[in-house]
C-alpha cells in the first residue's frame, strides 16, 4: 500500500464508513392516532391538557361522525345540506382518545386566541362564518364542552385570513383579513373598526399581506409584519410609531408564508427579538407553479432597538408553510412545510421532512441543527403545537378542496408527536418534576416553585411560562415564552426536592392575563408543565 495513491486510500476508506442514519439525528417521532377523523387546519392546546382540532365545515364528509341527532343543516352547503360529520375534534394526547365536536358555521382560514379565563375566542372564516364569533370553553375529555356560536354579537367586518392577539388588558385585537385593511377588538369598542393603512400598503397582486405576523412587544406596542415590511403599531393611539427596514428575500406572509416567532422574553423584559423564516418566491401563487424553490433565508431583528436592522441567516433547507414552535428552553423548532411551491390548494411539492432546531443563543452561522426526519408530508393546512409534556403535536395537511386519499399528498388524518432531544432517556435523571406550584399569581408577586430532580442540581433551574397559541397557516397566534426571574434552587427537605423563589411577570405587556404552561428547565431539559393563571 505504500505506493498506493493517498487520495485513493482516502476514497476507499470513506466507502467503508457507516452512512448516517435517521437514528443518528436528534429527536424521535411517534404516531398518536392513525385517524383523527379530520385534517386539523387550526389547533390549540387547552388548560385541561386537551387539544382542539378544527377544520372547515364545507369539506364534505370527514372521517368522524357526530353523535346521533346532532347533524348540521345548511342549505347553502354545496356538498352536504344535511351534514352529520364532525369538523372539529377534542383530543387527549395522554390517552390518545378523541371526541367529536359540532361547529355550525364555516371556519375556513379563521383566527383565534384564548381569553384570560381560558375560553378560546374563535373569529371569522368564509361564507356564513365570515363575521362570526365563536367560543369554546374547554373541559377534560369526559366533559360535555362544545362550540358556542354567538348570536348577539358579530365582527364589524368580515375576517378571512386575519390574525388575533391578546392585549395587556386581556382584550383581543383582530387584524386584517382578505379585503379588510382594518383592525377591531373583542370585546367590541365604540369605534368599531379602525383603519390600518399599513395593510393596504403591503398588499400586492397576489395579496401576500394575509395572516400578518403579530407579536405583542414588552413595551405594550405591536410588531406587525406583512409581505416584506413591518411596523411598531400603537393600537391605543392607532398610529405607527416605528417603521422597520424592509426584509430582503421576497414575500413572507400568506399565500407565500414562511413563519415567525418572537424569541423568549427575559431579564429586565426591555428587549424583544423577532425572527421571520422561509416563504415562497413572488409569482409562484399567481402562476400556480408547484416547482418554484422556496426561500431558505431568515431575518432576525431587535424589535425594541433604537435603529434595528435585519440580521440575515440561511436555514439548512428552503421551506414554505413551515411552523415555528418556541420550546420550553427557548430554542425554536422549525417543522412541517415544503421546499417548493406556495400556499394554496395543489400548489406545494417536495415536502420538507427534516425539522430544524434554531438555537438563538448560539453565534450566527451555528444556530441551526438538522433533526431526525419524519415520514409524513405535512404541507398546506398543517399545524404544530407545543404540548405540556414537552412534545410537539403535528396535525393536519390537506392541500385539496375536499378530502382526498388517492393522490401523492393525501389528506392527512394522522396525529404525530415529535420529541426533541431534551426528552431522550439519558436526560431523565436531570429532568425536573414540579411538585408544588400556586394555581394563580399576580403581576410582580413573588412565589415559590418546588421541584424534584434525581441528580443533584448544578446551576440555575429556570422557570418559564409558555402561552397556548392558536396555530394555523404556519403561524401561532399569541405564542410567547417568558423566562421568570428566579433565585438559586435550595434544598427542600431532602429526597431530591428543591425550592425556587420566582417573581411573576411585571405586567400584562410582558405576559397578557391568562393561563400559561409553567416549565421548570434544568440544563435545557424541561419538566412536564403545570398550568398557572396569571
Amino acid at each position: 500500500m505504500e505506493n498506493f495513491p493517498l487520495f485513493l486510500i482516502c476514497f476507499f476508506t470513506l466507502l467503508t464508513l457507516p452512512k448516517p442514519t435517521r437514528a443518528t439525528l436528534p429527536g424521535t417521532w411517534e404516531l398518536l392516532a392513525s385517524n383523527a377523523g379530520i385534517a386539523s387546519m387550526h389547533t390549540a392546546v387547552t388548560r385541561f391538557n386537551t387539544v382542539i382540532l378544527l377544520d372547515r365545515t364545507h369539506t364534505g364528509p370527514s372521517r368522524k361522525l357526530l353523535p346521533k341527532n346532532h347533524c348540521r343543516f345548511d342549505k347553502n352547503d354545496a356538498v352536504l345540506k344535511r351534514d352529520c360529520y364532525a369538523h372539529s375534534i377534542l383530543f387527549d394526547p395522554k390517552t390518545n382518545q378523541l371526541r367529536p365536536l359540532k361547529i355550525l358555521t364555516d371556519t375556513w382560514c379563521s383566527s383565534g386566541q384564548f381569553l384570560p379565563n381560558g375560553t378560546l375566542l374563535q373569529t371569522g372564516g368564509d361564507l356564513d362564518g365570515l363575521k362570526k364569533i365563536r367560543k369554546f370553553n374547554p373541559c377534560d375529555l369526559n366533559g360535555s364542552c362544545d362550540w358556542e356560536e354567538l348570536n348577539d354579537v358579530e365582527l364589524s367586518e368580515g375576517r378571512w385570513y386575519a390574525t388575533n392577539q391578546i392585549l395587556p388588558d386581556g382584550s383581543i385585537i383582530i387584524i386584517g383579513g382578505r379585503g379588510s385593511n382594518t383592525v377591531e377588538f373583542y370585546p367590541k369598542r365604540e369605534n368599531g373598526i379602525v383603519s390600518f393603512p399599513f395593510l393596504s400598503e403591503t398588499e400586492d397582486t397576489q395579496m401576500d399581506n394575509l395572516y400578518p405576523y403579530v407579536h405583542l412587544l414588552p413595551n405594550g406596542k405591536l410588531f406587525v409584519f406583512a409581505n416584506t415590511k413591518s411596523v411598531m403599531y400603537d393600537f391605543v393611539e392607532n398610529r405607527v410609531v416605528k417603521v422597520y427596514p424592509e426584509l430582503d428575500g421576497g414575500p413572507r406572509n400568506y399565500p407565500s408564508a414562511g413563519s415567525s416567532v418572537m424569541l423568549a422574553l427575559g431579564g429586565e423584559f426591555s428587549e424583544a427579538v423577532v425572527v421571520v423564516c422561509g416563504g415562497a418566491q413572488y409569482g409562484a401563487f399567481l402562476e400556480r407553479n408547484v416547482d418554484t424553490p422556496a426561500h431558505g433565508s431568515c431575518g432576525r431583528i431587535m424589535a425594541t432597538g433604537e435603529n434595528p436592522v435585519w440580521e440575515m441567516e440561511d436555514m439548512p433547507f428552503q421551506r414554505i408553510m413551515g411552523d415555528m414552535v418556541i420550546l420550553p428552553n427557548g430554542d425554536v423548532l422549525i417543522i412541517n412545510g415544503a421546499m417548493k411551491g406556495t400556499q394554496g390548494f395543489e400548489l406545494g411539492s417536495d415536502p420538507c421532512l427534516n425539522p430544524v432546531l434554531y438555537r438563538p443563543d448560539e453565534p450566527a452561522g451555528l444556530r441551526f441543527m438538522v433533526l431526525n426526519p419524519g415520514t409524513v408530508a405535512r404541507m398546506y393546512h398543517s399545524t404544530a403545537n407545543l404540548l405540556p409534556d414537552g412534545r410537539v403535536l403535528l396535525a393536519g395537511s390537506n392541500p385539496h378542496v375536499f378530502y382526498r386519499f388517492d393522490v401523492e399528498f393525501p389528506t392527512e388524518l394522522r396525529l404525530e408527536a415529535f420529541s426533541p432531544e431534551y426528552l431522550d432517556s439519558d436526560k431523565m435523571n436531570i429532568r425536573p418534576e414540579i411538585v408544588d406550584i400556586p394555581e394563580t399569581v399576580s403581576y410582580g408577586a413573588g412565589f415559590d416553585v418546588v421541584v424534584s430532580v434525581a441528580l443533584p442540581v448544578v446551576g440555575i433551574i429556570e422557570v418559564n411560562l409558555g402561552s397556548a397559541p392558536f396555530a394555523t397557516h404556519s403561524f401561532s397566534q399569541g405564542q410567547r415564552l417568558v423566562k421568570l426571574g428566579v433565585g438559586s434552587a435550595v434544598p427542600d427537605g431532602g429526597d431530591g426536592r428543591w425550592r425556587i423563589r420566582c417573581t411573576a411577570p411585571p405586567s400584562g405587556m410582558v405576559a397578557p392575563p391568562g393561563y400559561y404552561m409553567v416549565f421548570a428547565v434544568n440544563q435545557g431539559v424541561p419538566s412536564v408543565a403545570r398550568w398557572i393563571h396569571v
